[in-house]
C-alpha cells in the first residue's frame, strides 16, 4: 500500500508540473533525488542497484520548511565490489570485438542504502532519466536505460519489478531468491542469475534428507525472502517425509524479549537441526543471545543469505555455529577483476560520488577544498593493494559473479537483437529492433532466449520463469587455526546434474560440532523396522509415531512403512513379519503320528477279518460256522474287510480320485455289511419261526437265493445313490483356509451335501431297522442267541454313529477326517467283535462245544 501511495504522489506531481508547463511545450524536471552512483556514458546504458551501505537515516520531519532527504551510513566493501564488478564487465564487453562491435556500453549505478524507499527512487530515476527538461510530450523514444542489474533485496525486486513490468523493462537481479518472482504473470520481464528459493529449498532438503534428518526446527526473517522460503520448505519436507518440530519468525525489530523466547524455544525442542532462512540483520542478535544462554548441541543449516556472511565468523561463535551447514551461491573466478579494483582512483565527477565515498571510508580521504581542521586530502595515489579488505579480495566471487553474469546476459541479449536480418526477425511482419529507437520489451524477448558460457566454465540461461540454472556450492564452518570460523566448500547441489547425483559430498572433510564428531540423530521417532507400521501420535507431527507390529497375514518389507500388505491367498507372512511365505499345506498324512495309528488300525482291522475267514474256511463244515447261514458270515466278513481297506483312501494328499472313491467306497461297503446284518438277523427270526408248527413254511420264503437277492437289492440302492451323487456334484480336492487362515487344509469338499446326506441316512436307516429287529428277537430261546450278538454290534454301530455327527461338525480340518476314520474303524471292530468273537472263542478254545446239541441247545435241556 505505501509503495501504491508513493507512486500515485509521484506520477500526480509530474502530471501536475507537465501540465503547469504544457503551454511552453517543455517538461522540466521539478527535483532530484540525491543518490549515490557511479556513472559512465555509453551509445546504450545498462541500471544498477546495489546494497553499498547498510543503513538510511531519515532526518526529522519539519512542516515549516521542505523535508530534507534521507543519507545513508555504514559502508559495505563487499557491496561496493559488486558495484565494481559491473563496471568491470562493462569494460570488458566494450574491448571484445566479437560482442556487440562498434557499441558501447555505460551504465548508471546507484545506491539503495538497503531500503525500499531509496530503492524505488533509484530505479525510478534509472527508468525515467535524470534530464534537466525534454520537449517530447508524448513521452516517445528510447528509455535512459536498456535494462537493470539488480536489485539484491527481494521484497525491492518484487516492488520495482512490479511497476517495471508494467512497462517491459528487463530487470536482472543477481541475489533476490524469492520464488514468487517466478511468477510470470506479475513479473513479466524480471529475470534473475541466482537460483530462486524453490531450489534453495530443495538443495536444504537434499542434505536433510541424505544425513536422514527429519525432525528439524525452521526460523525465518520476517520479510519476503523469510515467508516465501518458508511456505516452500513446509512442502518440501512433507514430501520427503520430515517435519518441522518447532517454527520461529525472526522479529523485524529485534526485540530482545522475542529473541529471547525463540532461543528458549530451540533450546528445549528435541530437534537436533534448525534450519534458518534469514539474513544477517535478522540473524546477528538472535546468535548473541544463543551465545549467552550457551545453546550448544544443535546443527545449524543455513540458507545462502547467511552461509558464507563474516560477521558471524568469530572465536565467540565457534562453539555454537561451528559445523553448521548451509549452501552458498556457486563460486566463480573472473579474470582480471582484482586489476580493475586496485586501480579504481576518485575523480571529480559528481555523478560518481560512491567513489569518493568509498575512497573516504578506505582512507578517510576528504575531497571538500578549505578543510579548516586540516584532515588529509586524498591525492588519489594511495595504494588499494596494501589493503586486505571485502572490496580486494576476490578469492570467494558469490554474488559478484552472479552480477557479472546478469550483466553479460543483458549484452548477449542485445548482441543477438543486433544479428538480426531484416525479414526474418521474431515481431509483427517478421521484423527487426531497431537499434536507435529500441524498446524495453524487444530485450525481454531476446533476453528470454539467451544461452551462453562464461569464461569460468558456467552457463547461462534462463527458463520459462527467468529463472536460472540452479547450482549452489554446499559450505561447512570449521574451526580455523586462529580459533576463529572458516567457510569450506564441501560439496556441490546442481541441478543440471544426472538423476541420483544432485547432491555430492565430500563427507570425509565435514567438521561436526558434537563430541562423537559425527552427524547428530535428528528424529522425532526411530524408524519403524519390516514388519511394523507406523501409527501416528495423536495430536503431533508425522514423524511422532508409534510402530505397531503387522498383524498376522500382514507384512512390511520396508522401513517406515505406512501400513502393512495383506500377503495373497496362498500366502502367510513369516514370524518376523517382512515376508510372505506359501501357507502350509494341511492334510492327514500317512507321515504323521494320527496318519500311522489310523492306518495300522486299518490294517489290523483288515488282518483280524482275514485270520476270521481263514479260521470260517478251515471249519466251514462246523456247525457254529454253518449256523445261520454261512455263505452271510463269509460276506459279513468281506464287507467288514472293505470297511477297513476304505479308511485307506482318507488318508494321504486329497486327489480326485481318491475324494470320489472314499465316500462311495466307503458308504457301498457299510451298507453291504448293514444289509448282511439285517438278513441274518431277519434268517433268525425266520428260523425261530420255522421252529414252530405255525411257522413251518417260513424259510422257504426266505431260503438263501432269497437272502442273497436283499443283500444285492440294498447294496444295489447305495450303488445308485452314489452314481447319482458323482454323477451330478462329485467331491473334488478343496484347499480350504478358513479353518485356520495361516495354514491351507488340504480337503475334500463334499460336493452336494444332500447326496452326502441321503448317503449316511440310507446307511443310518438300515443299521435302525436292523436294531430293531435284533432288538426285538433278543428275548428268543437261547438256541437262536444270535440275535443278542447282532443286538450288541448294531448298538455299538448306532452308537458311533450317533456321537460321530457333532464330532465331525466340530472337528476342524484335517481332524475333520481323522473322526470320520475313527468312527469307520470303530464301527468296524464293534461289528467284527460283537458277532465273529463269541464264535472264534468257541471254535480255537472250546471246540467240544461246536457241534450241532450244542449249538441247537440240546444238551442244555437235558441237563
Amino acid at each position: 500500500m505505501w509503495i501504491t501511495l508513493h507512486i500515485c504522489l509521484y506520477l500526480s506531481f509530474n502530471c501536475m508540473s507537465v501540465a503547469s508547463v504544457v503551454s511552453s511545450s517543455t517538461c522540466r524536471l521539478q527535483g532530484h533525488f540525491k543518490l549515490n552512483g557511479m556513472y559512465q556514458d555509453g551509445d546504450l546504458v545498462i541500471g544498477g542497484l546495489f546494497e553499498v551501505h547498510f543503513l538510511t537515516v531519515f532526518p526529522e520531519l519539519s512542516f515549516t520548511s521542505e523535508p530534507q532527504p534521507p543519507y545513508c551510513e555504514q559502508f559495505d566493501m563487499a557491496s561496493f565490489q559488486q558495484a565494481q564488478t559491473m563496471a568491470f564487465a562493462l569494460d570488458e564487453i566494450n574491448k571484445n570485438p566479437r560482442l556487440l562491435p562498434n557499441i558501447t556500453l555505460g551504465y548508471y549505478i546507484y545506491d539503495n542504502c538497503v531500503k525500499l524507499g531509496v530503492a524505488f527512487r533509484a530505479a525510478t530515476a534509472l527508468i525515467s532519466g535524470t534530464q534537466e527538461s525534454f520537449s517530447n510530450l508524448n513521452c516517445t523514444g528510447p528509455p535512459p536505460v536498456i535494462g537493470i542489474v539488480g536489485d539484491p533485496g527481494s521484497t525491492h525486486s518484487i516492488a520495482i519489478s512490479s511497476v517495471l513490468g508494467l512497462f517491459q523493462v528487463p530487470m536482472v537481479s543477481y541475489f533476490a531468491t524469492c520464488s514468487c518472482l517466478s511468477n510470470r504473470k506479475k513479473y513479466p520481464s524480471f529475470f534473475r542469475t541466482i537460483p530462486s528459493d524453490a531450489f534453495q529449498v530443495q538443495a536444504m532438503v537434499q542434505i536433510l534428507r541424505h544425513f536422514g534428518w527429519t525432525w528439524v526446527g525452521l526460523l525465518y526473517s520476517d520479510d519476503d525472502y523469510g515467508i516465501y522460503a518458508a511456505q516452500s520448505f513446509y512442502q518440501e519436507v512433507q514430501l520427503f517425509g520430515g517435519c518441522v518440530g518447532f517454527s520461529e519468525i525472526l522479529p523485524r525489530d529485534n526485540n530482545r524479549r522475542d529473541i529471547q523466547r525463540i532461543v528458549k524455544v530451540i533450546q528445549s525442542s528435541t530437534a537436533k537441526v534448525v534450519v534458518v532462512f534469514s539474513t544477517e540483520a535478522y540473524l546477528l542478535p538472535l546468535m548473541d543471545e544463543v551465545a549467552l544462554q550457551n545453546v550448544t548441541g544443535k546443527q545449524w543449516i543455513a540458507s545462502e543469505a547467511w552461509a558464507t556472511s563474516p560477521v558471524f565468523h568469530t572465536q565467540r561463535l565457534l562453539p555454537f555455529l561451528g559445523g553448521t551447514l548451509g549452501i552458498a551461491i556457486r563460486r566463480g573466478e573472473i579474470q582480471g577483476l582484482q586489476d580493475f579494483l586496485l586501480h579504481l582512483r576518485p575523480d571529480n565527477n559528481p555523478k560518481n560520488n560512491m567513489v569518493k565515498i568509498f575512497w573516504e571510508n578506505m582512507f578517510g580521504c576528504r575531497f571538500e577544498k578549505g578543510d579548516s581542521e586540516g584532515e588529509n586530502i586524498c591525492t588519489g595515489q594511495e595504494d588499494l593493494s596494501s589493503t586486505n579488505t571485502a572490496y580486494t579480495d576476490v578469492s570467494e566471487l558469490r554474488a559478484s559473479y552472479n552480477v557479472y553474469k546478469a550483466v553479460y546476459a543483458l549484452a548477449h541479449a542485445l548482441h543477438d537483437l543486433m544479428q538480426c536480418e531484416e525479414g526474418r526477425g521474431p515481431f509483427s511482419d517478421n521484423t527487426c529492433a531497431d537499434i536507435t529507437n529500441l524498446q524495453p520489451w524487444q530485450m525481454v524477448h531476446y533476453l528470454q532466449k539467451v544461452n551462453f558460457t562464461t569464461g569460468f566454465g558456467d552457463h547461462v540461461s534462463f527458463d520459462k520463469n527467468g529463472d536460472a540454472l540452479a547450482i549452489y556450492d554446499v559450505m561447512n564452518w570449521q574451526p580455523s587455526s586462529d580459533g576463529s570460523i572458516k567457510v569450506s566448500r564441501v560439496g556441490l547441489v546442481d541441478e543440471g546434474a544426472s538423476v541420483g547425483k544432485v547432491l555430492t559430498l565430500d563427507e570425509d572433510t565435514l567438521y561436526w560440532n558434537f563430541e562423537t564428531r559425527k552427524p547428530p540423530r535428528s528424529v522425532c521417532s526411530e524408524s519403524c523396522p519390516p514388519g511394523t507400521r507406523r501409527a501416528r501420535r495423536k495430536g503431533l507431527p508425522v514423524c511422532c509415531f508409534d510402530c505397531l507390529p503387522c498383524a498376522d497375514g500382514e507384512i512390511s518389507n520396508t522401513t517406515d512403512a505406512n501400513e502393512c500388505t495383506l500377503c495373497p491367498g496362498e500366502f502367510w507372512s513369516n514370524p518376523e513379519k517382512n515376508r510372505c511365505i506359501p501357507k502350509e499345506v494341511e492334510f492327514l498324512s500317512y507321515e504323521e503320528p494320527l496318519g500311522i495309528s489310523l492306518t495300522t488300525a486299518s490294517l489290523l482291522g483288515t488282518c483280524f477279518c482275514a485270520v476270521v475267514m481263514i479260521i470260517f474256511a478251515h471249519h466251514r463244515n462246523t456247525p457254529i460256522v454253518r449256523a445261520n447261514n454261512s455263505e452271510l458270515s463269509f460276506l459279513l466278513l468281506l464287507s467288514l474287510k472293505l470297511c477297513f481297506l476304505c479308511v485307506l483312501l482318507f488318508i494321504g494328499r486329497p486327489q480326485l480320485w481318491t475324494c470320489q472313491l472314499r465316500h462311495a467306497v466307503f458308504g457301498i461297503s457299510f451298507v453291504l455289511c448293514v444289509s448282511s446284518i439285517l438278513v441274518k438277523t431277519m434268517v433268525v427270526i425266520a428260523v425261530f419261526k420255522s421252529s414252530r408248527p405255525e411257522g413251518k413254511g417260513a424259510m422257504k420264503w426266505f431260503g438263501a437265493a432269497q437272502q442273497r437277492g436283499t443283500v444285492l437289492v440294498l447294496t444295489a440302492l447305495q450303488v445308485a445313490i452314489c452314481v447319482v451323487w458323482l454323477s451330478n456334484a462329485s467331491p473334488t480336492p478343496h484347499k480350504n483356509s478358513q479353518y485356520v487362515s495361516s495354514k491351507i487344509v488340504y480337503e475334500c469338499a463334499i460336493g452336494s451335501v444332500a447326496g452326502f446326506a441321503v448317503l449316511l441316512g440310507y446307511i443310518g436307516f438300515l443299521a435302525a431297522v436292523s436294531f430293531m429287529l435284533a432288538f426285538l428277537a433278543r428275548n428268543l430261546p437261547d438256541s437262536f442267541n444270535e440275535a443278542k450278538f447282532i443286538t450288541f454290534s448294531m448298538l455299538i454301530f448306532c452308537a458311533v454313529w450317533i456321537t460321530f455327527v457333532p464330532a465331525y461338525v466340530s472337528s476342524p480340518g484335517k481332524y475333520a477326517v481323522a473322526v470320520e476314520i475313527f468312527a469307520i474303524l470303530a464301527s468296524s471292530f464293534g461289528l467284527l467283535v460283537a458277532i465273529f468273537a463269541p464264535k472264534c472263542y468257541i471254535i480255537l478254545l472250546h471246540p467240544e462245544r461246536n457241534t450241532k446239541k450244542a449249538v441247537m441247545g440240546r444238551e442244555m435241556s437235558k441237563k
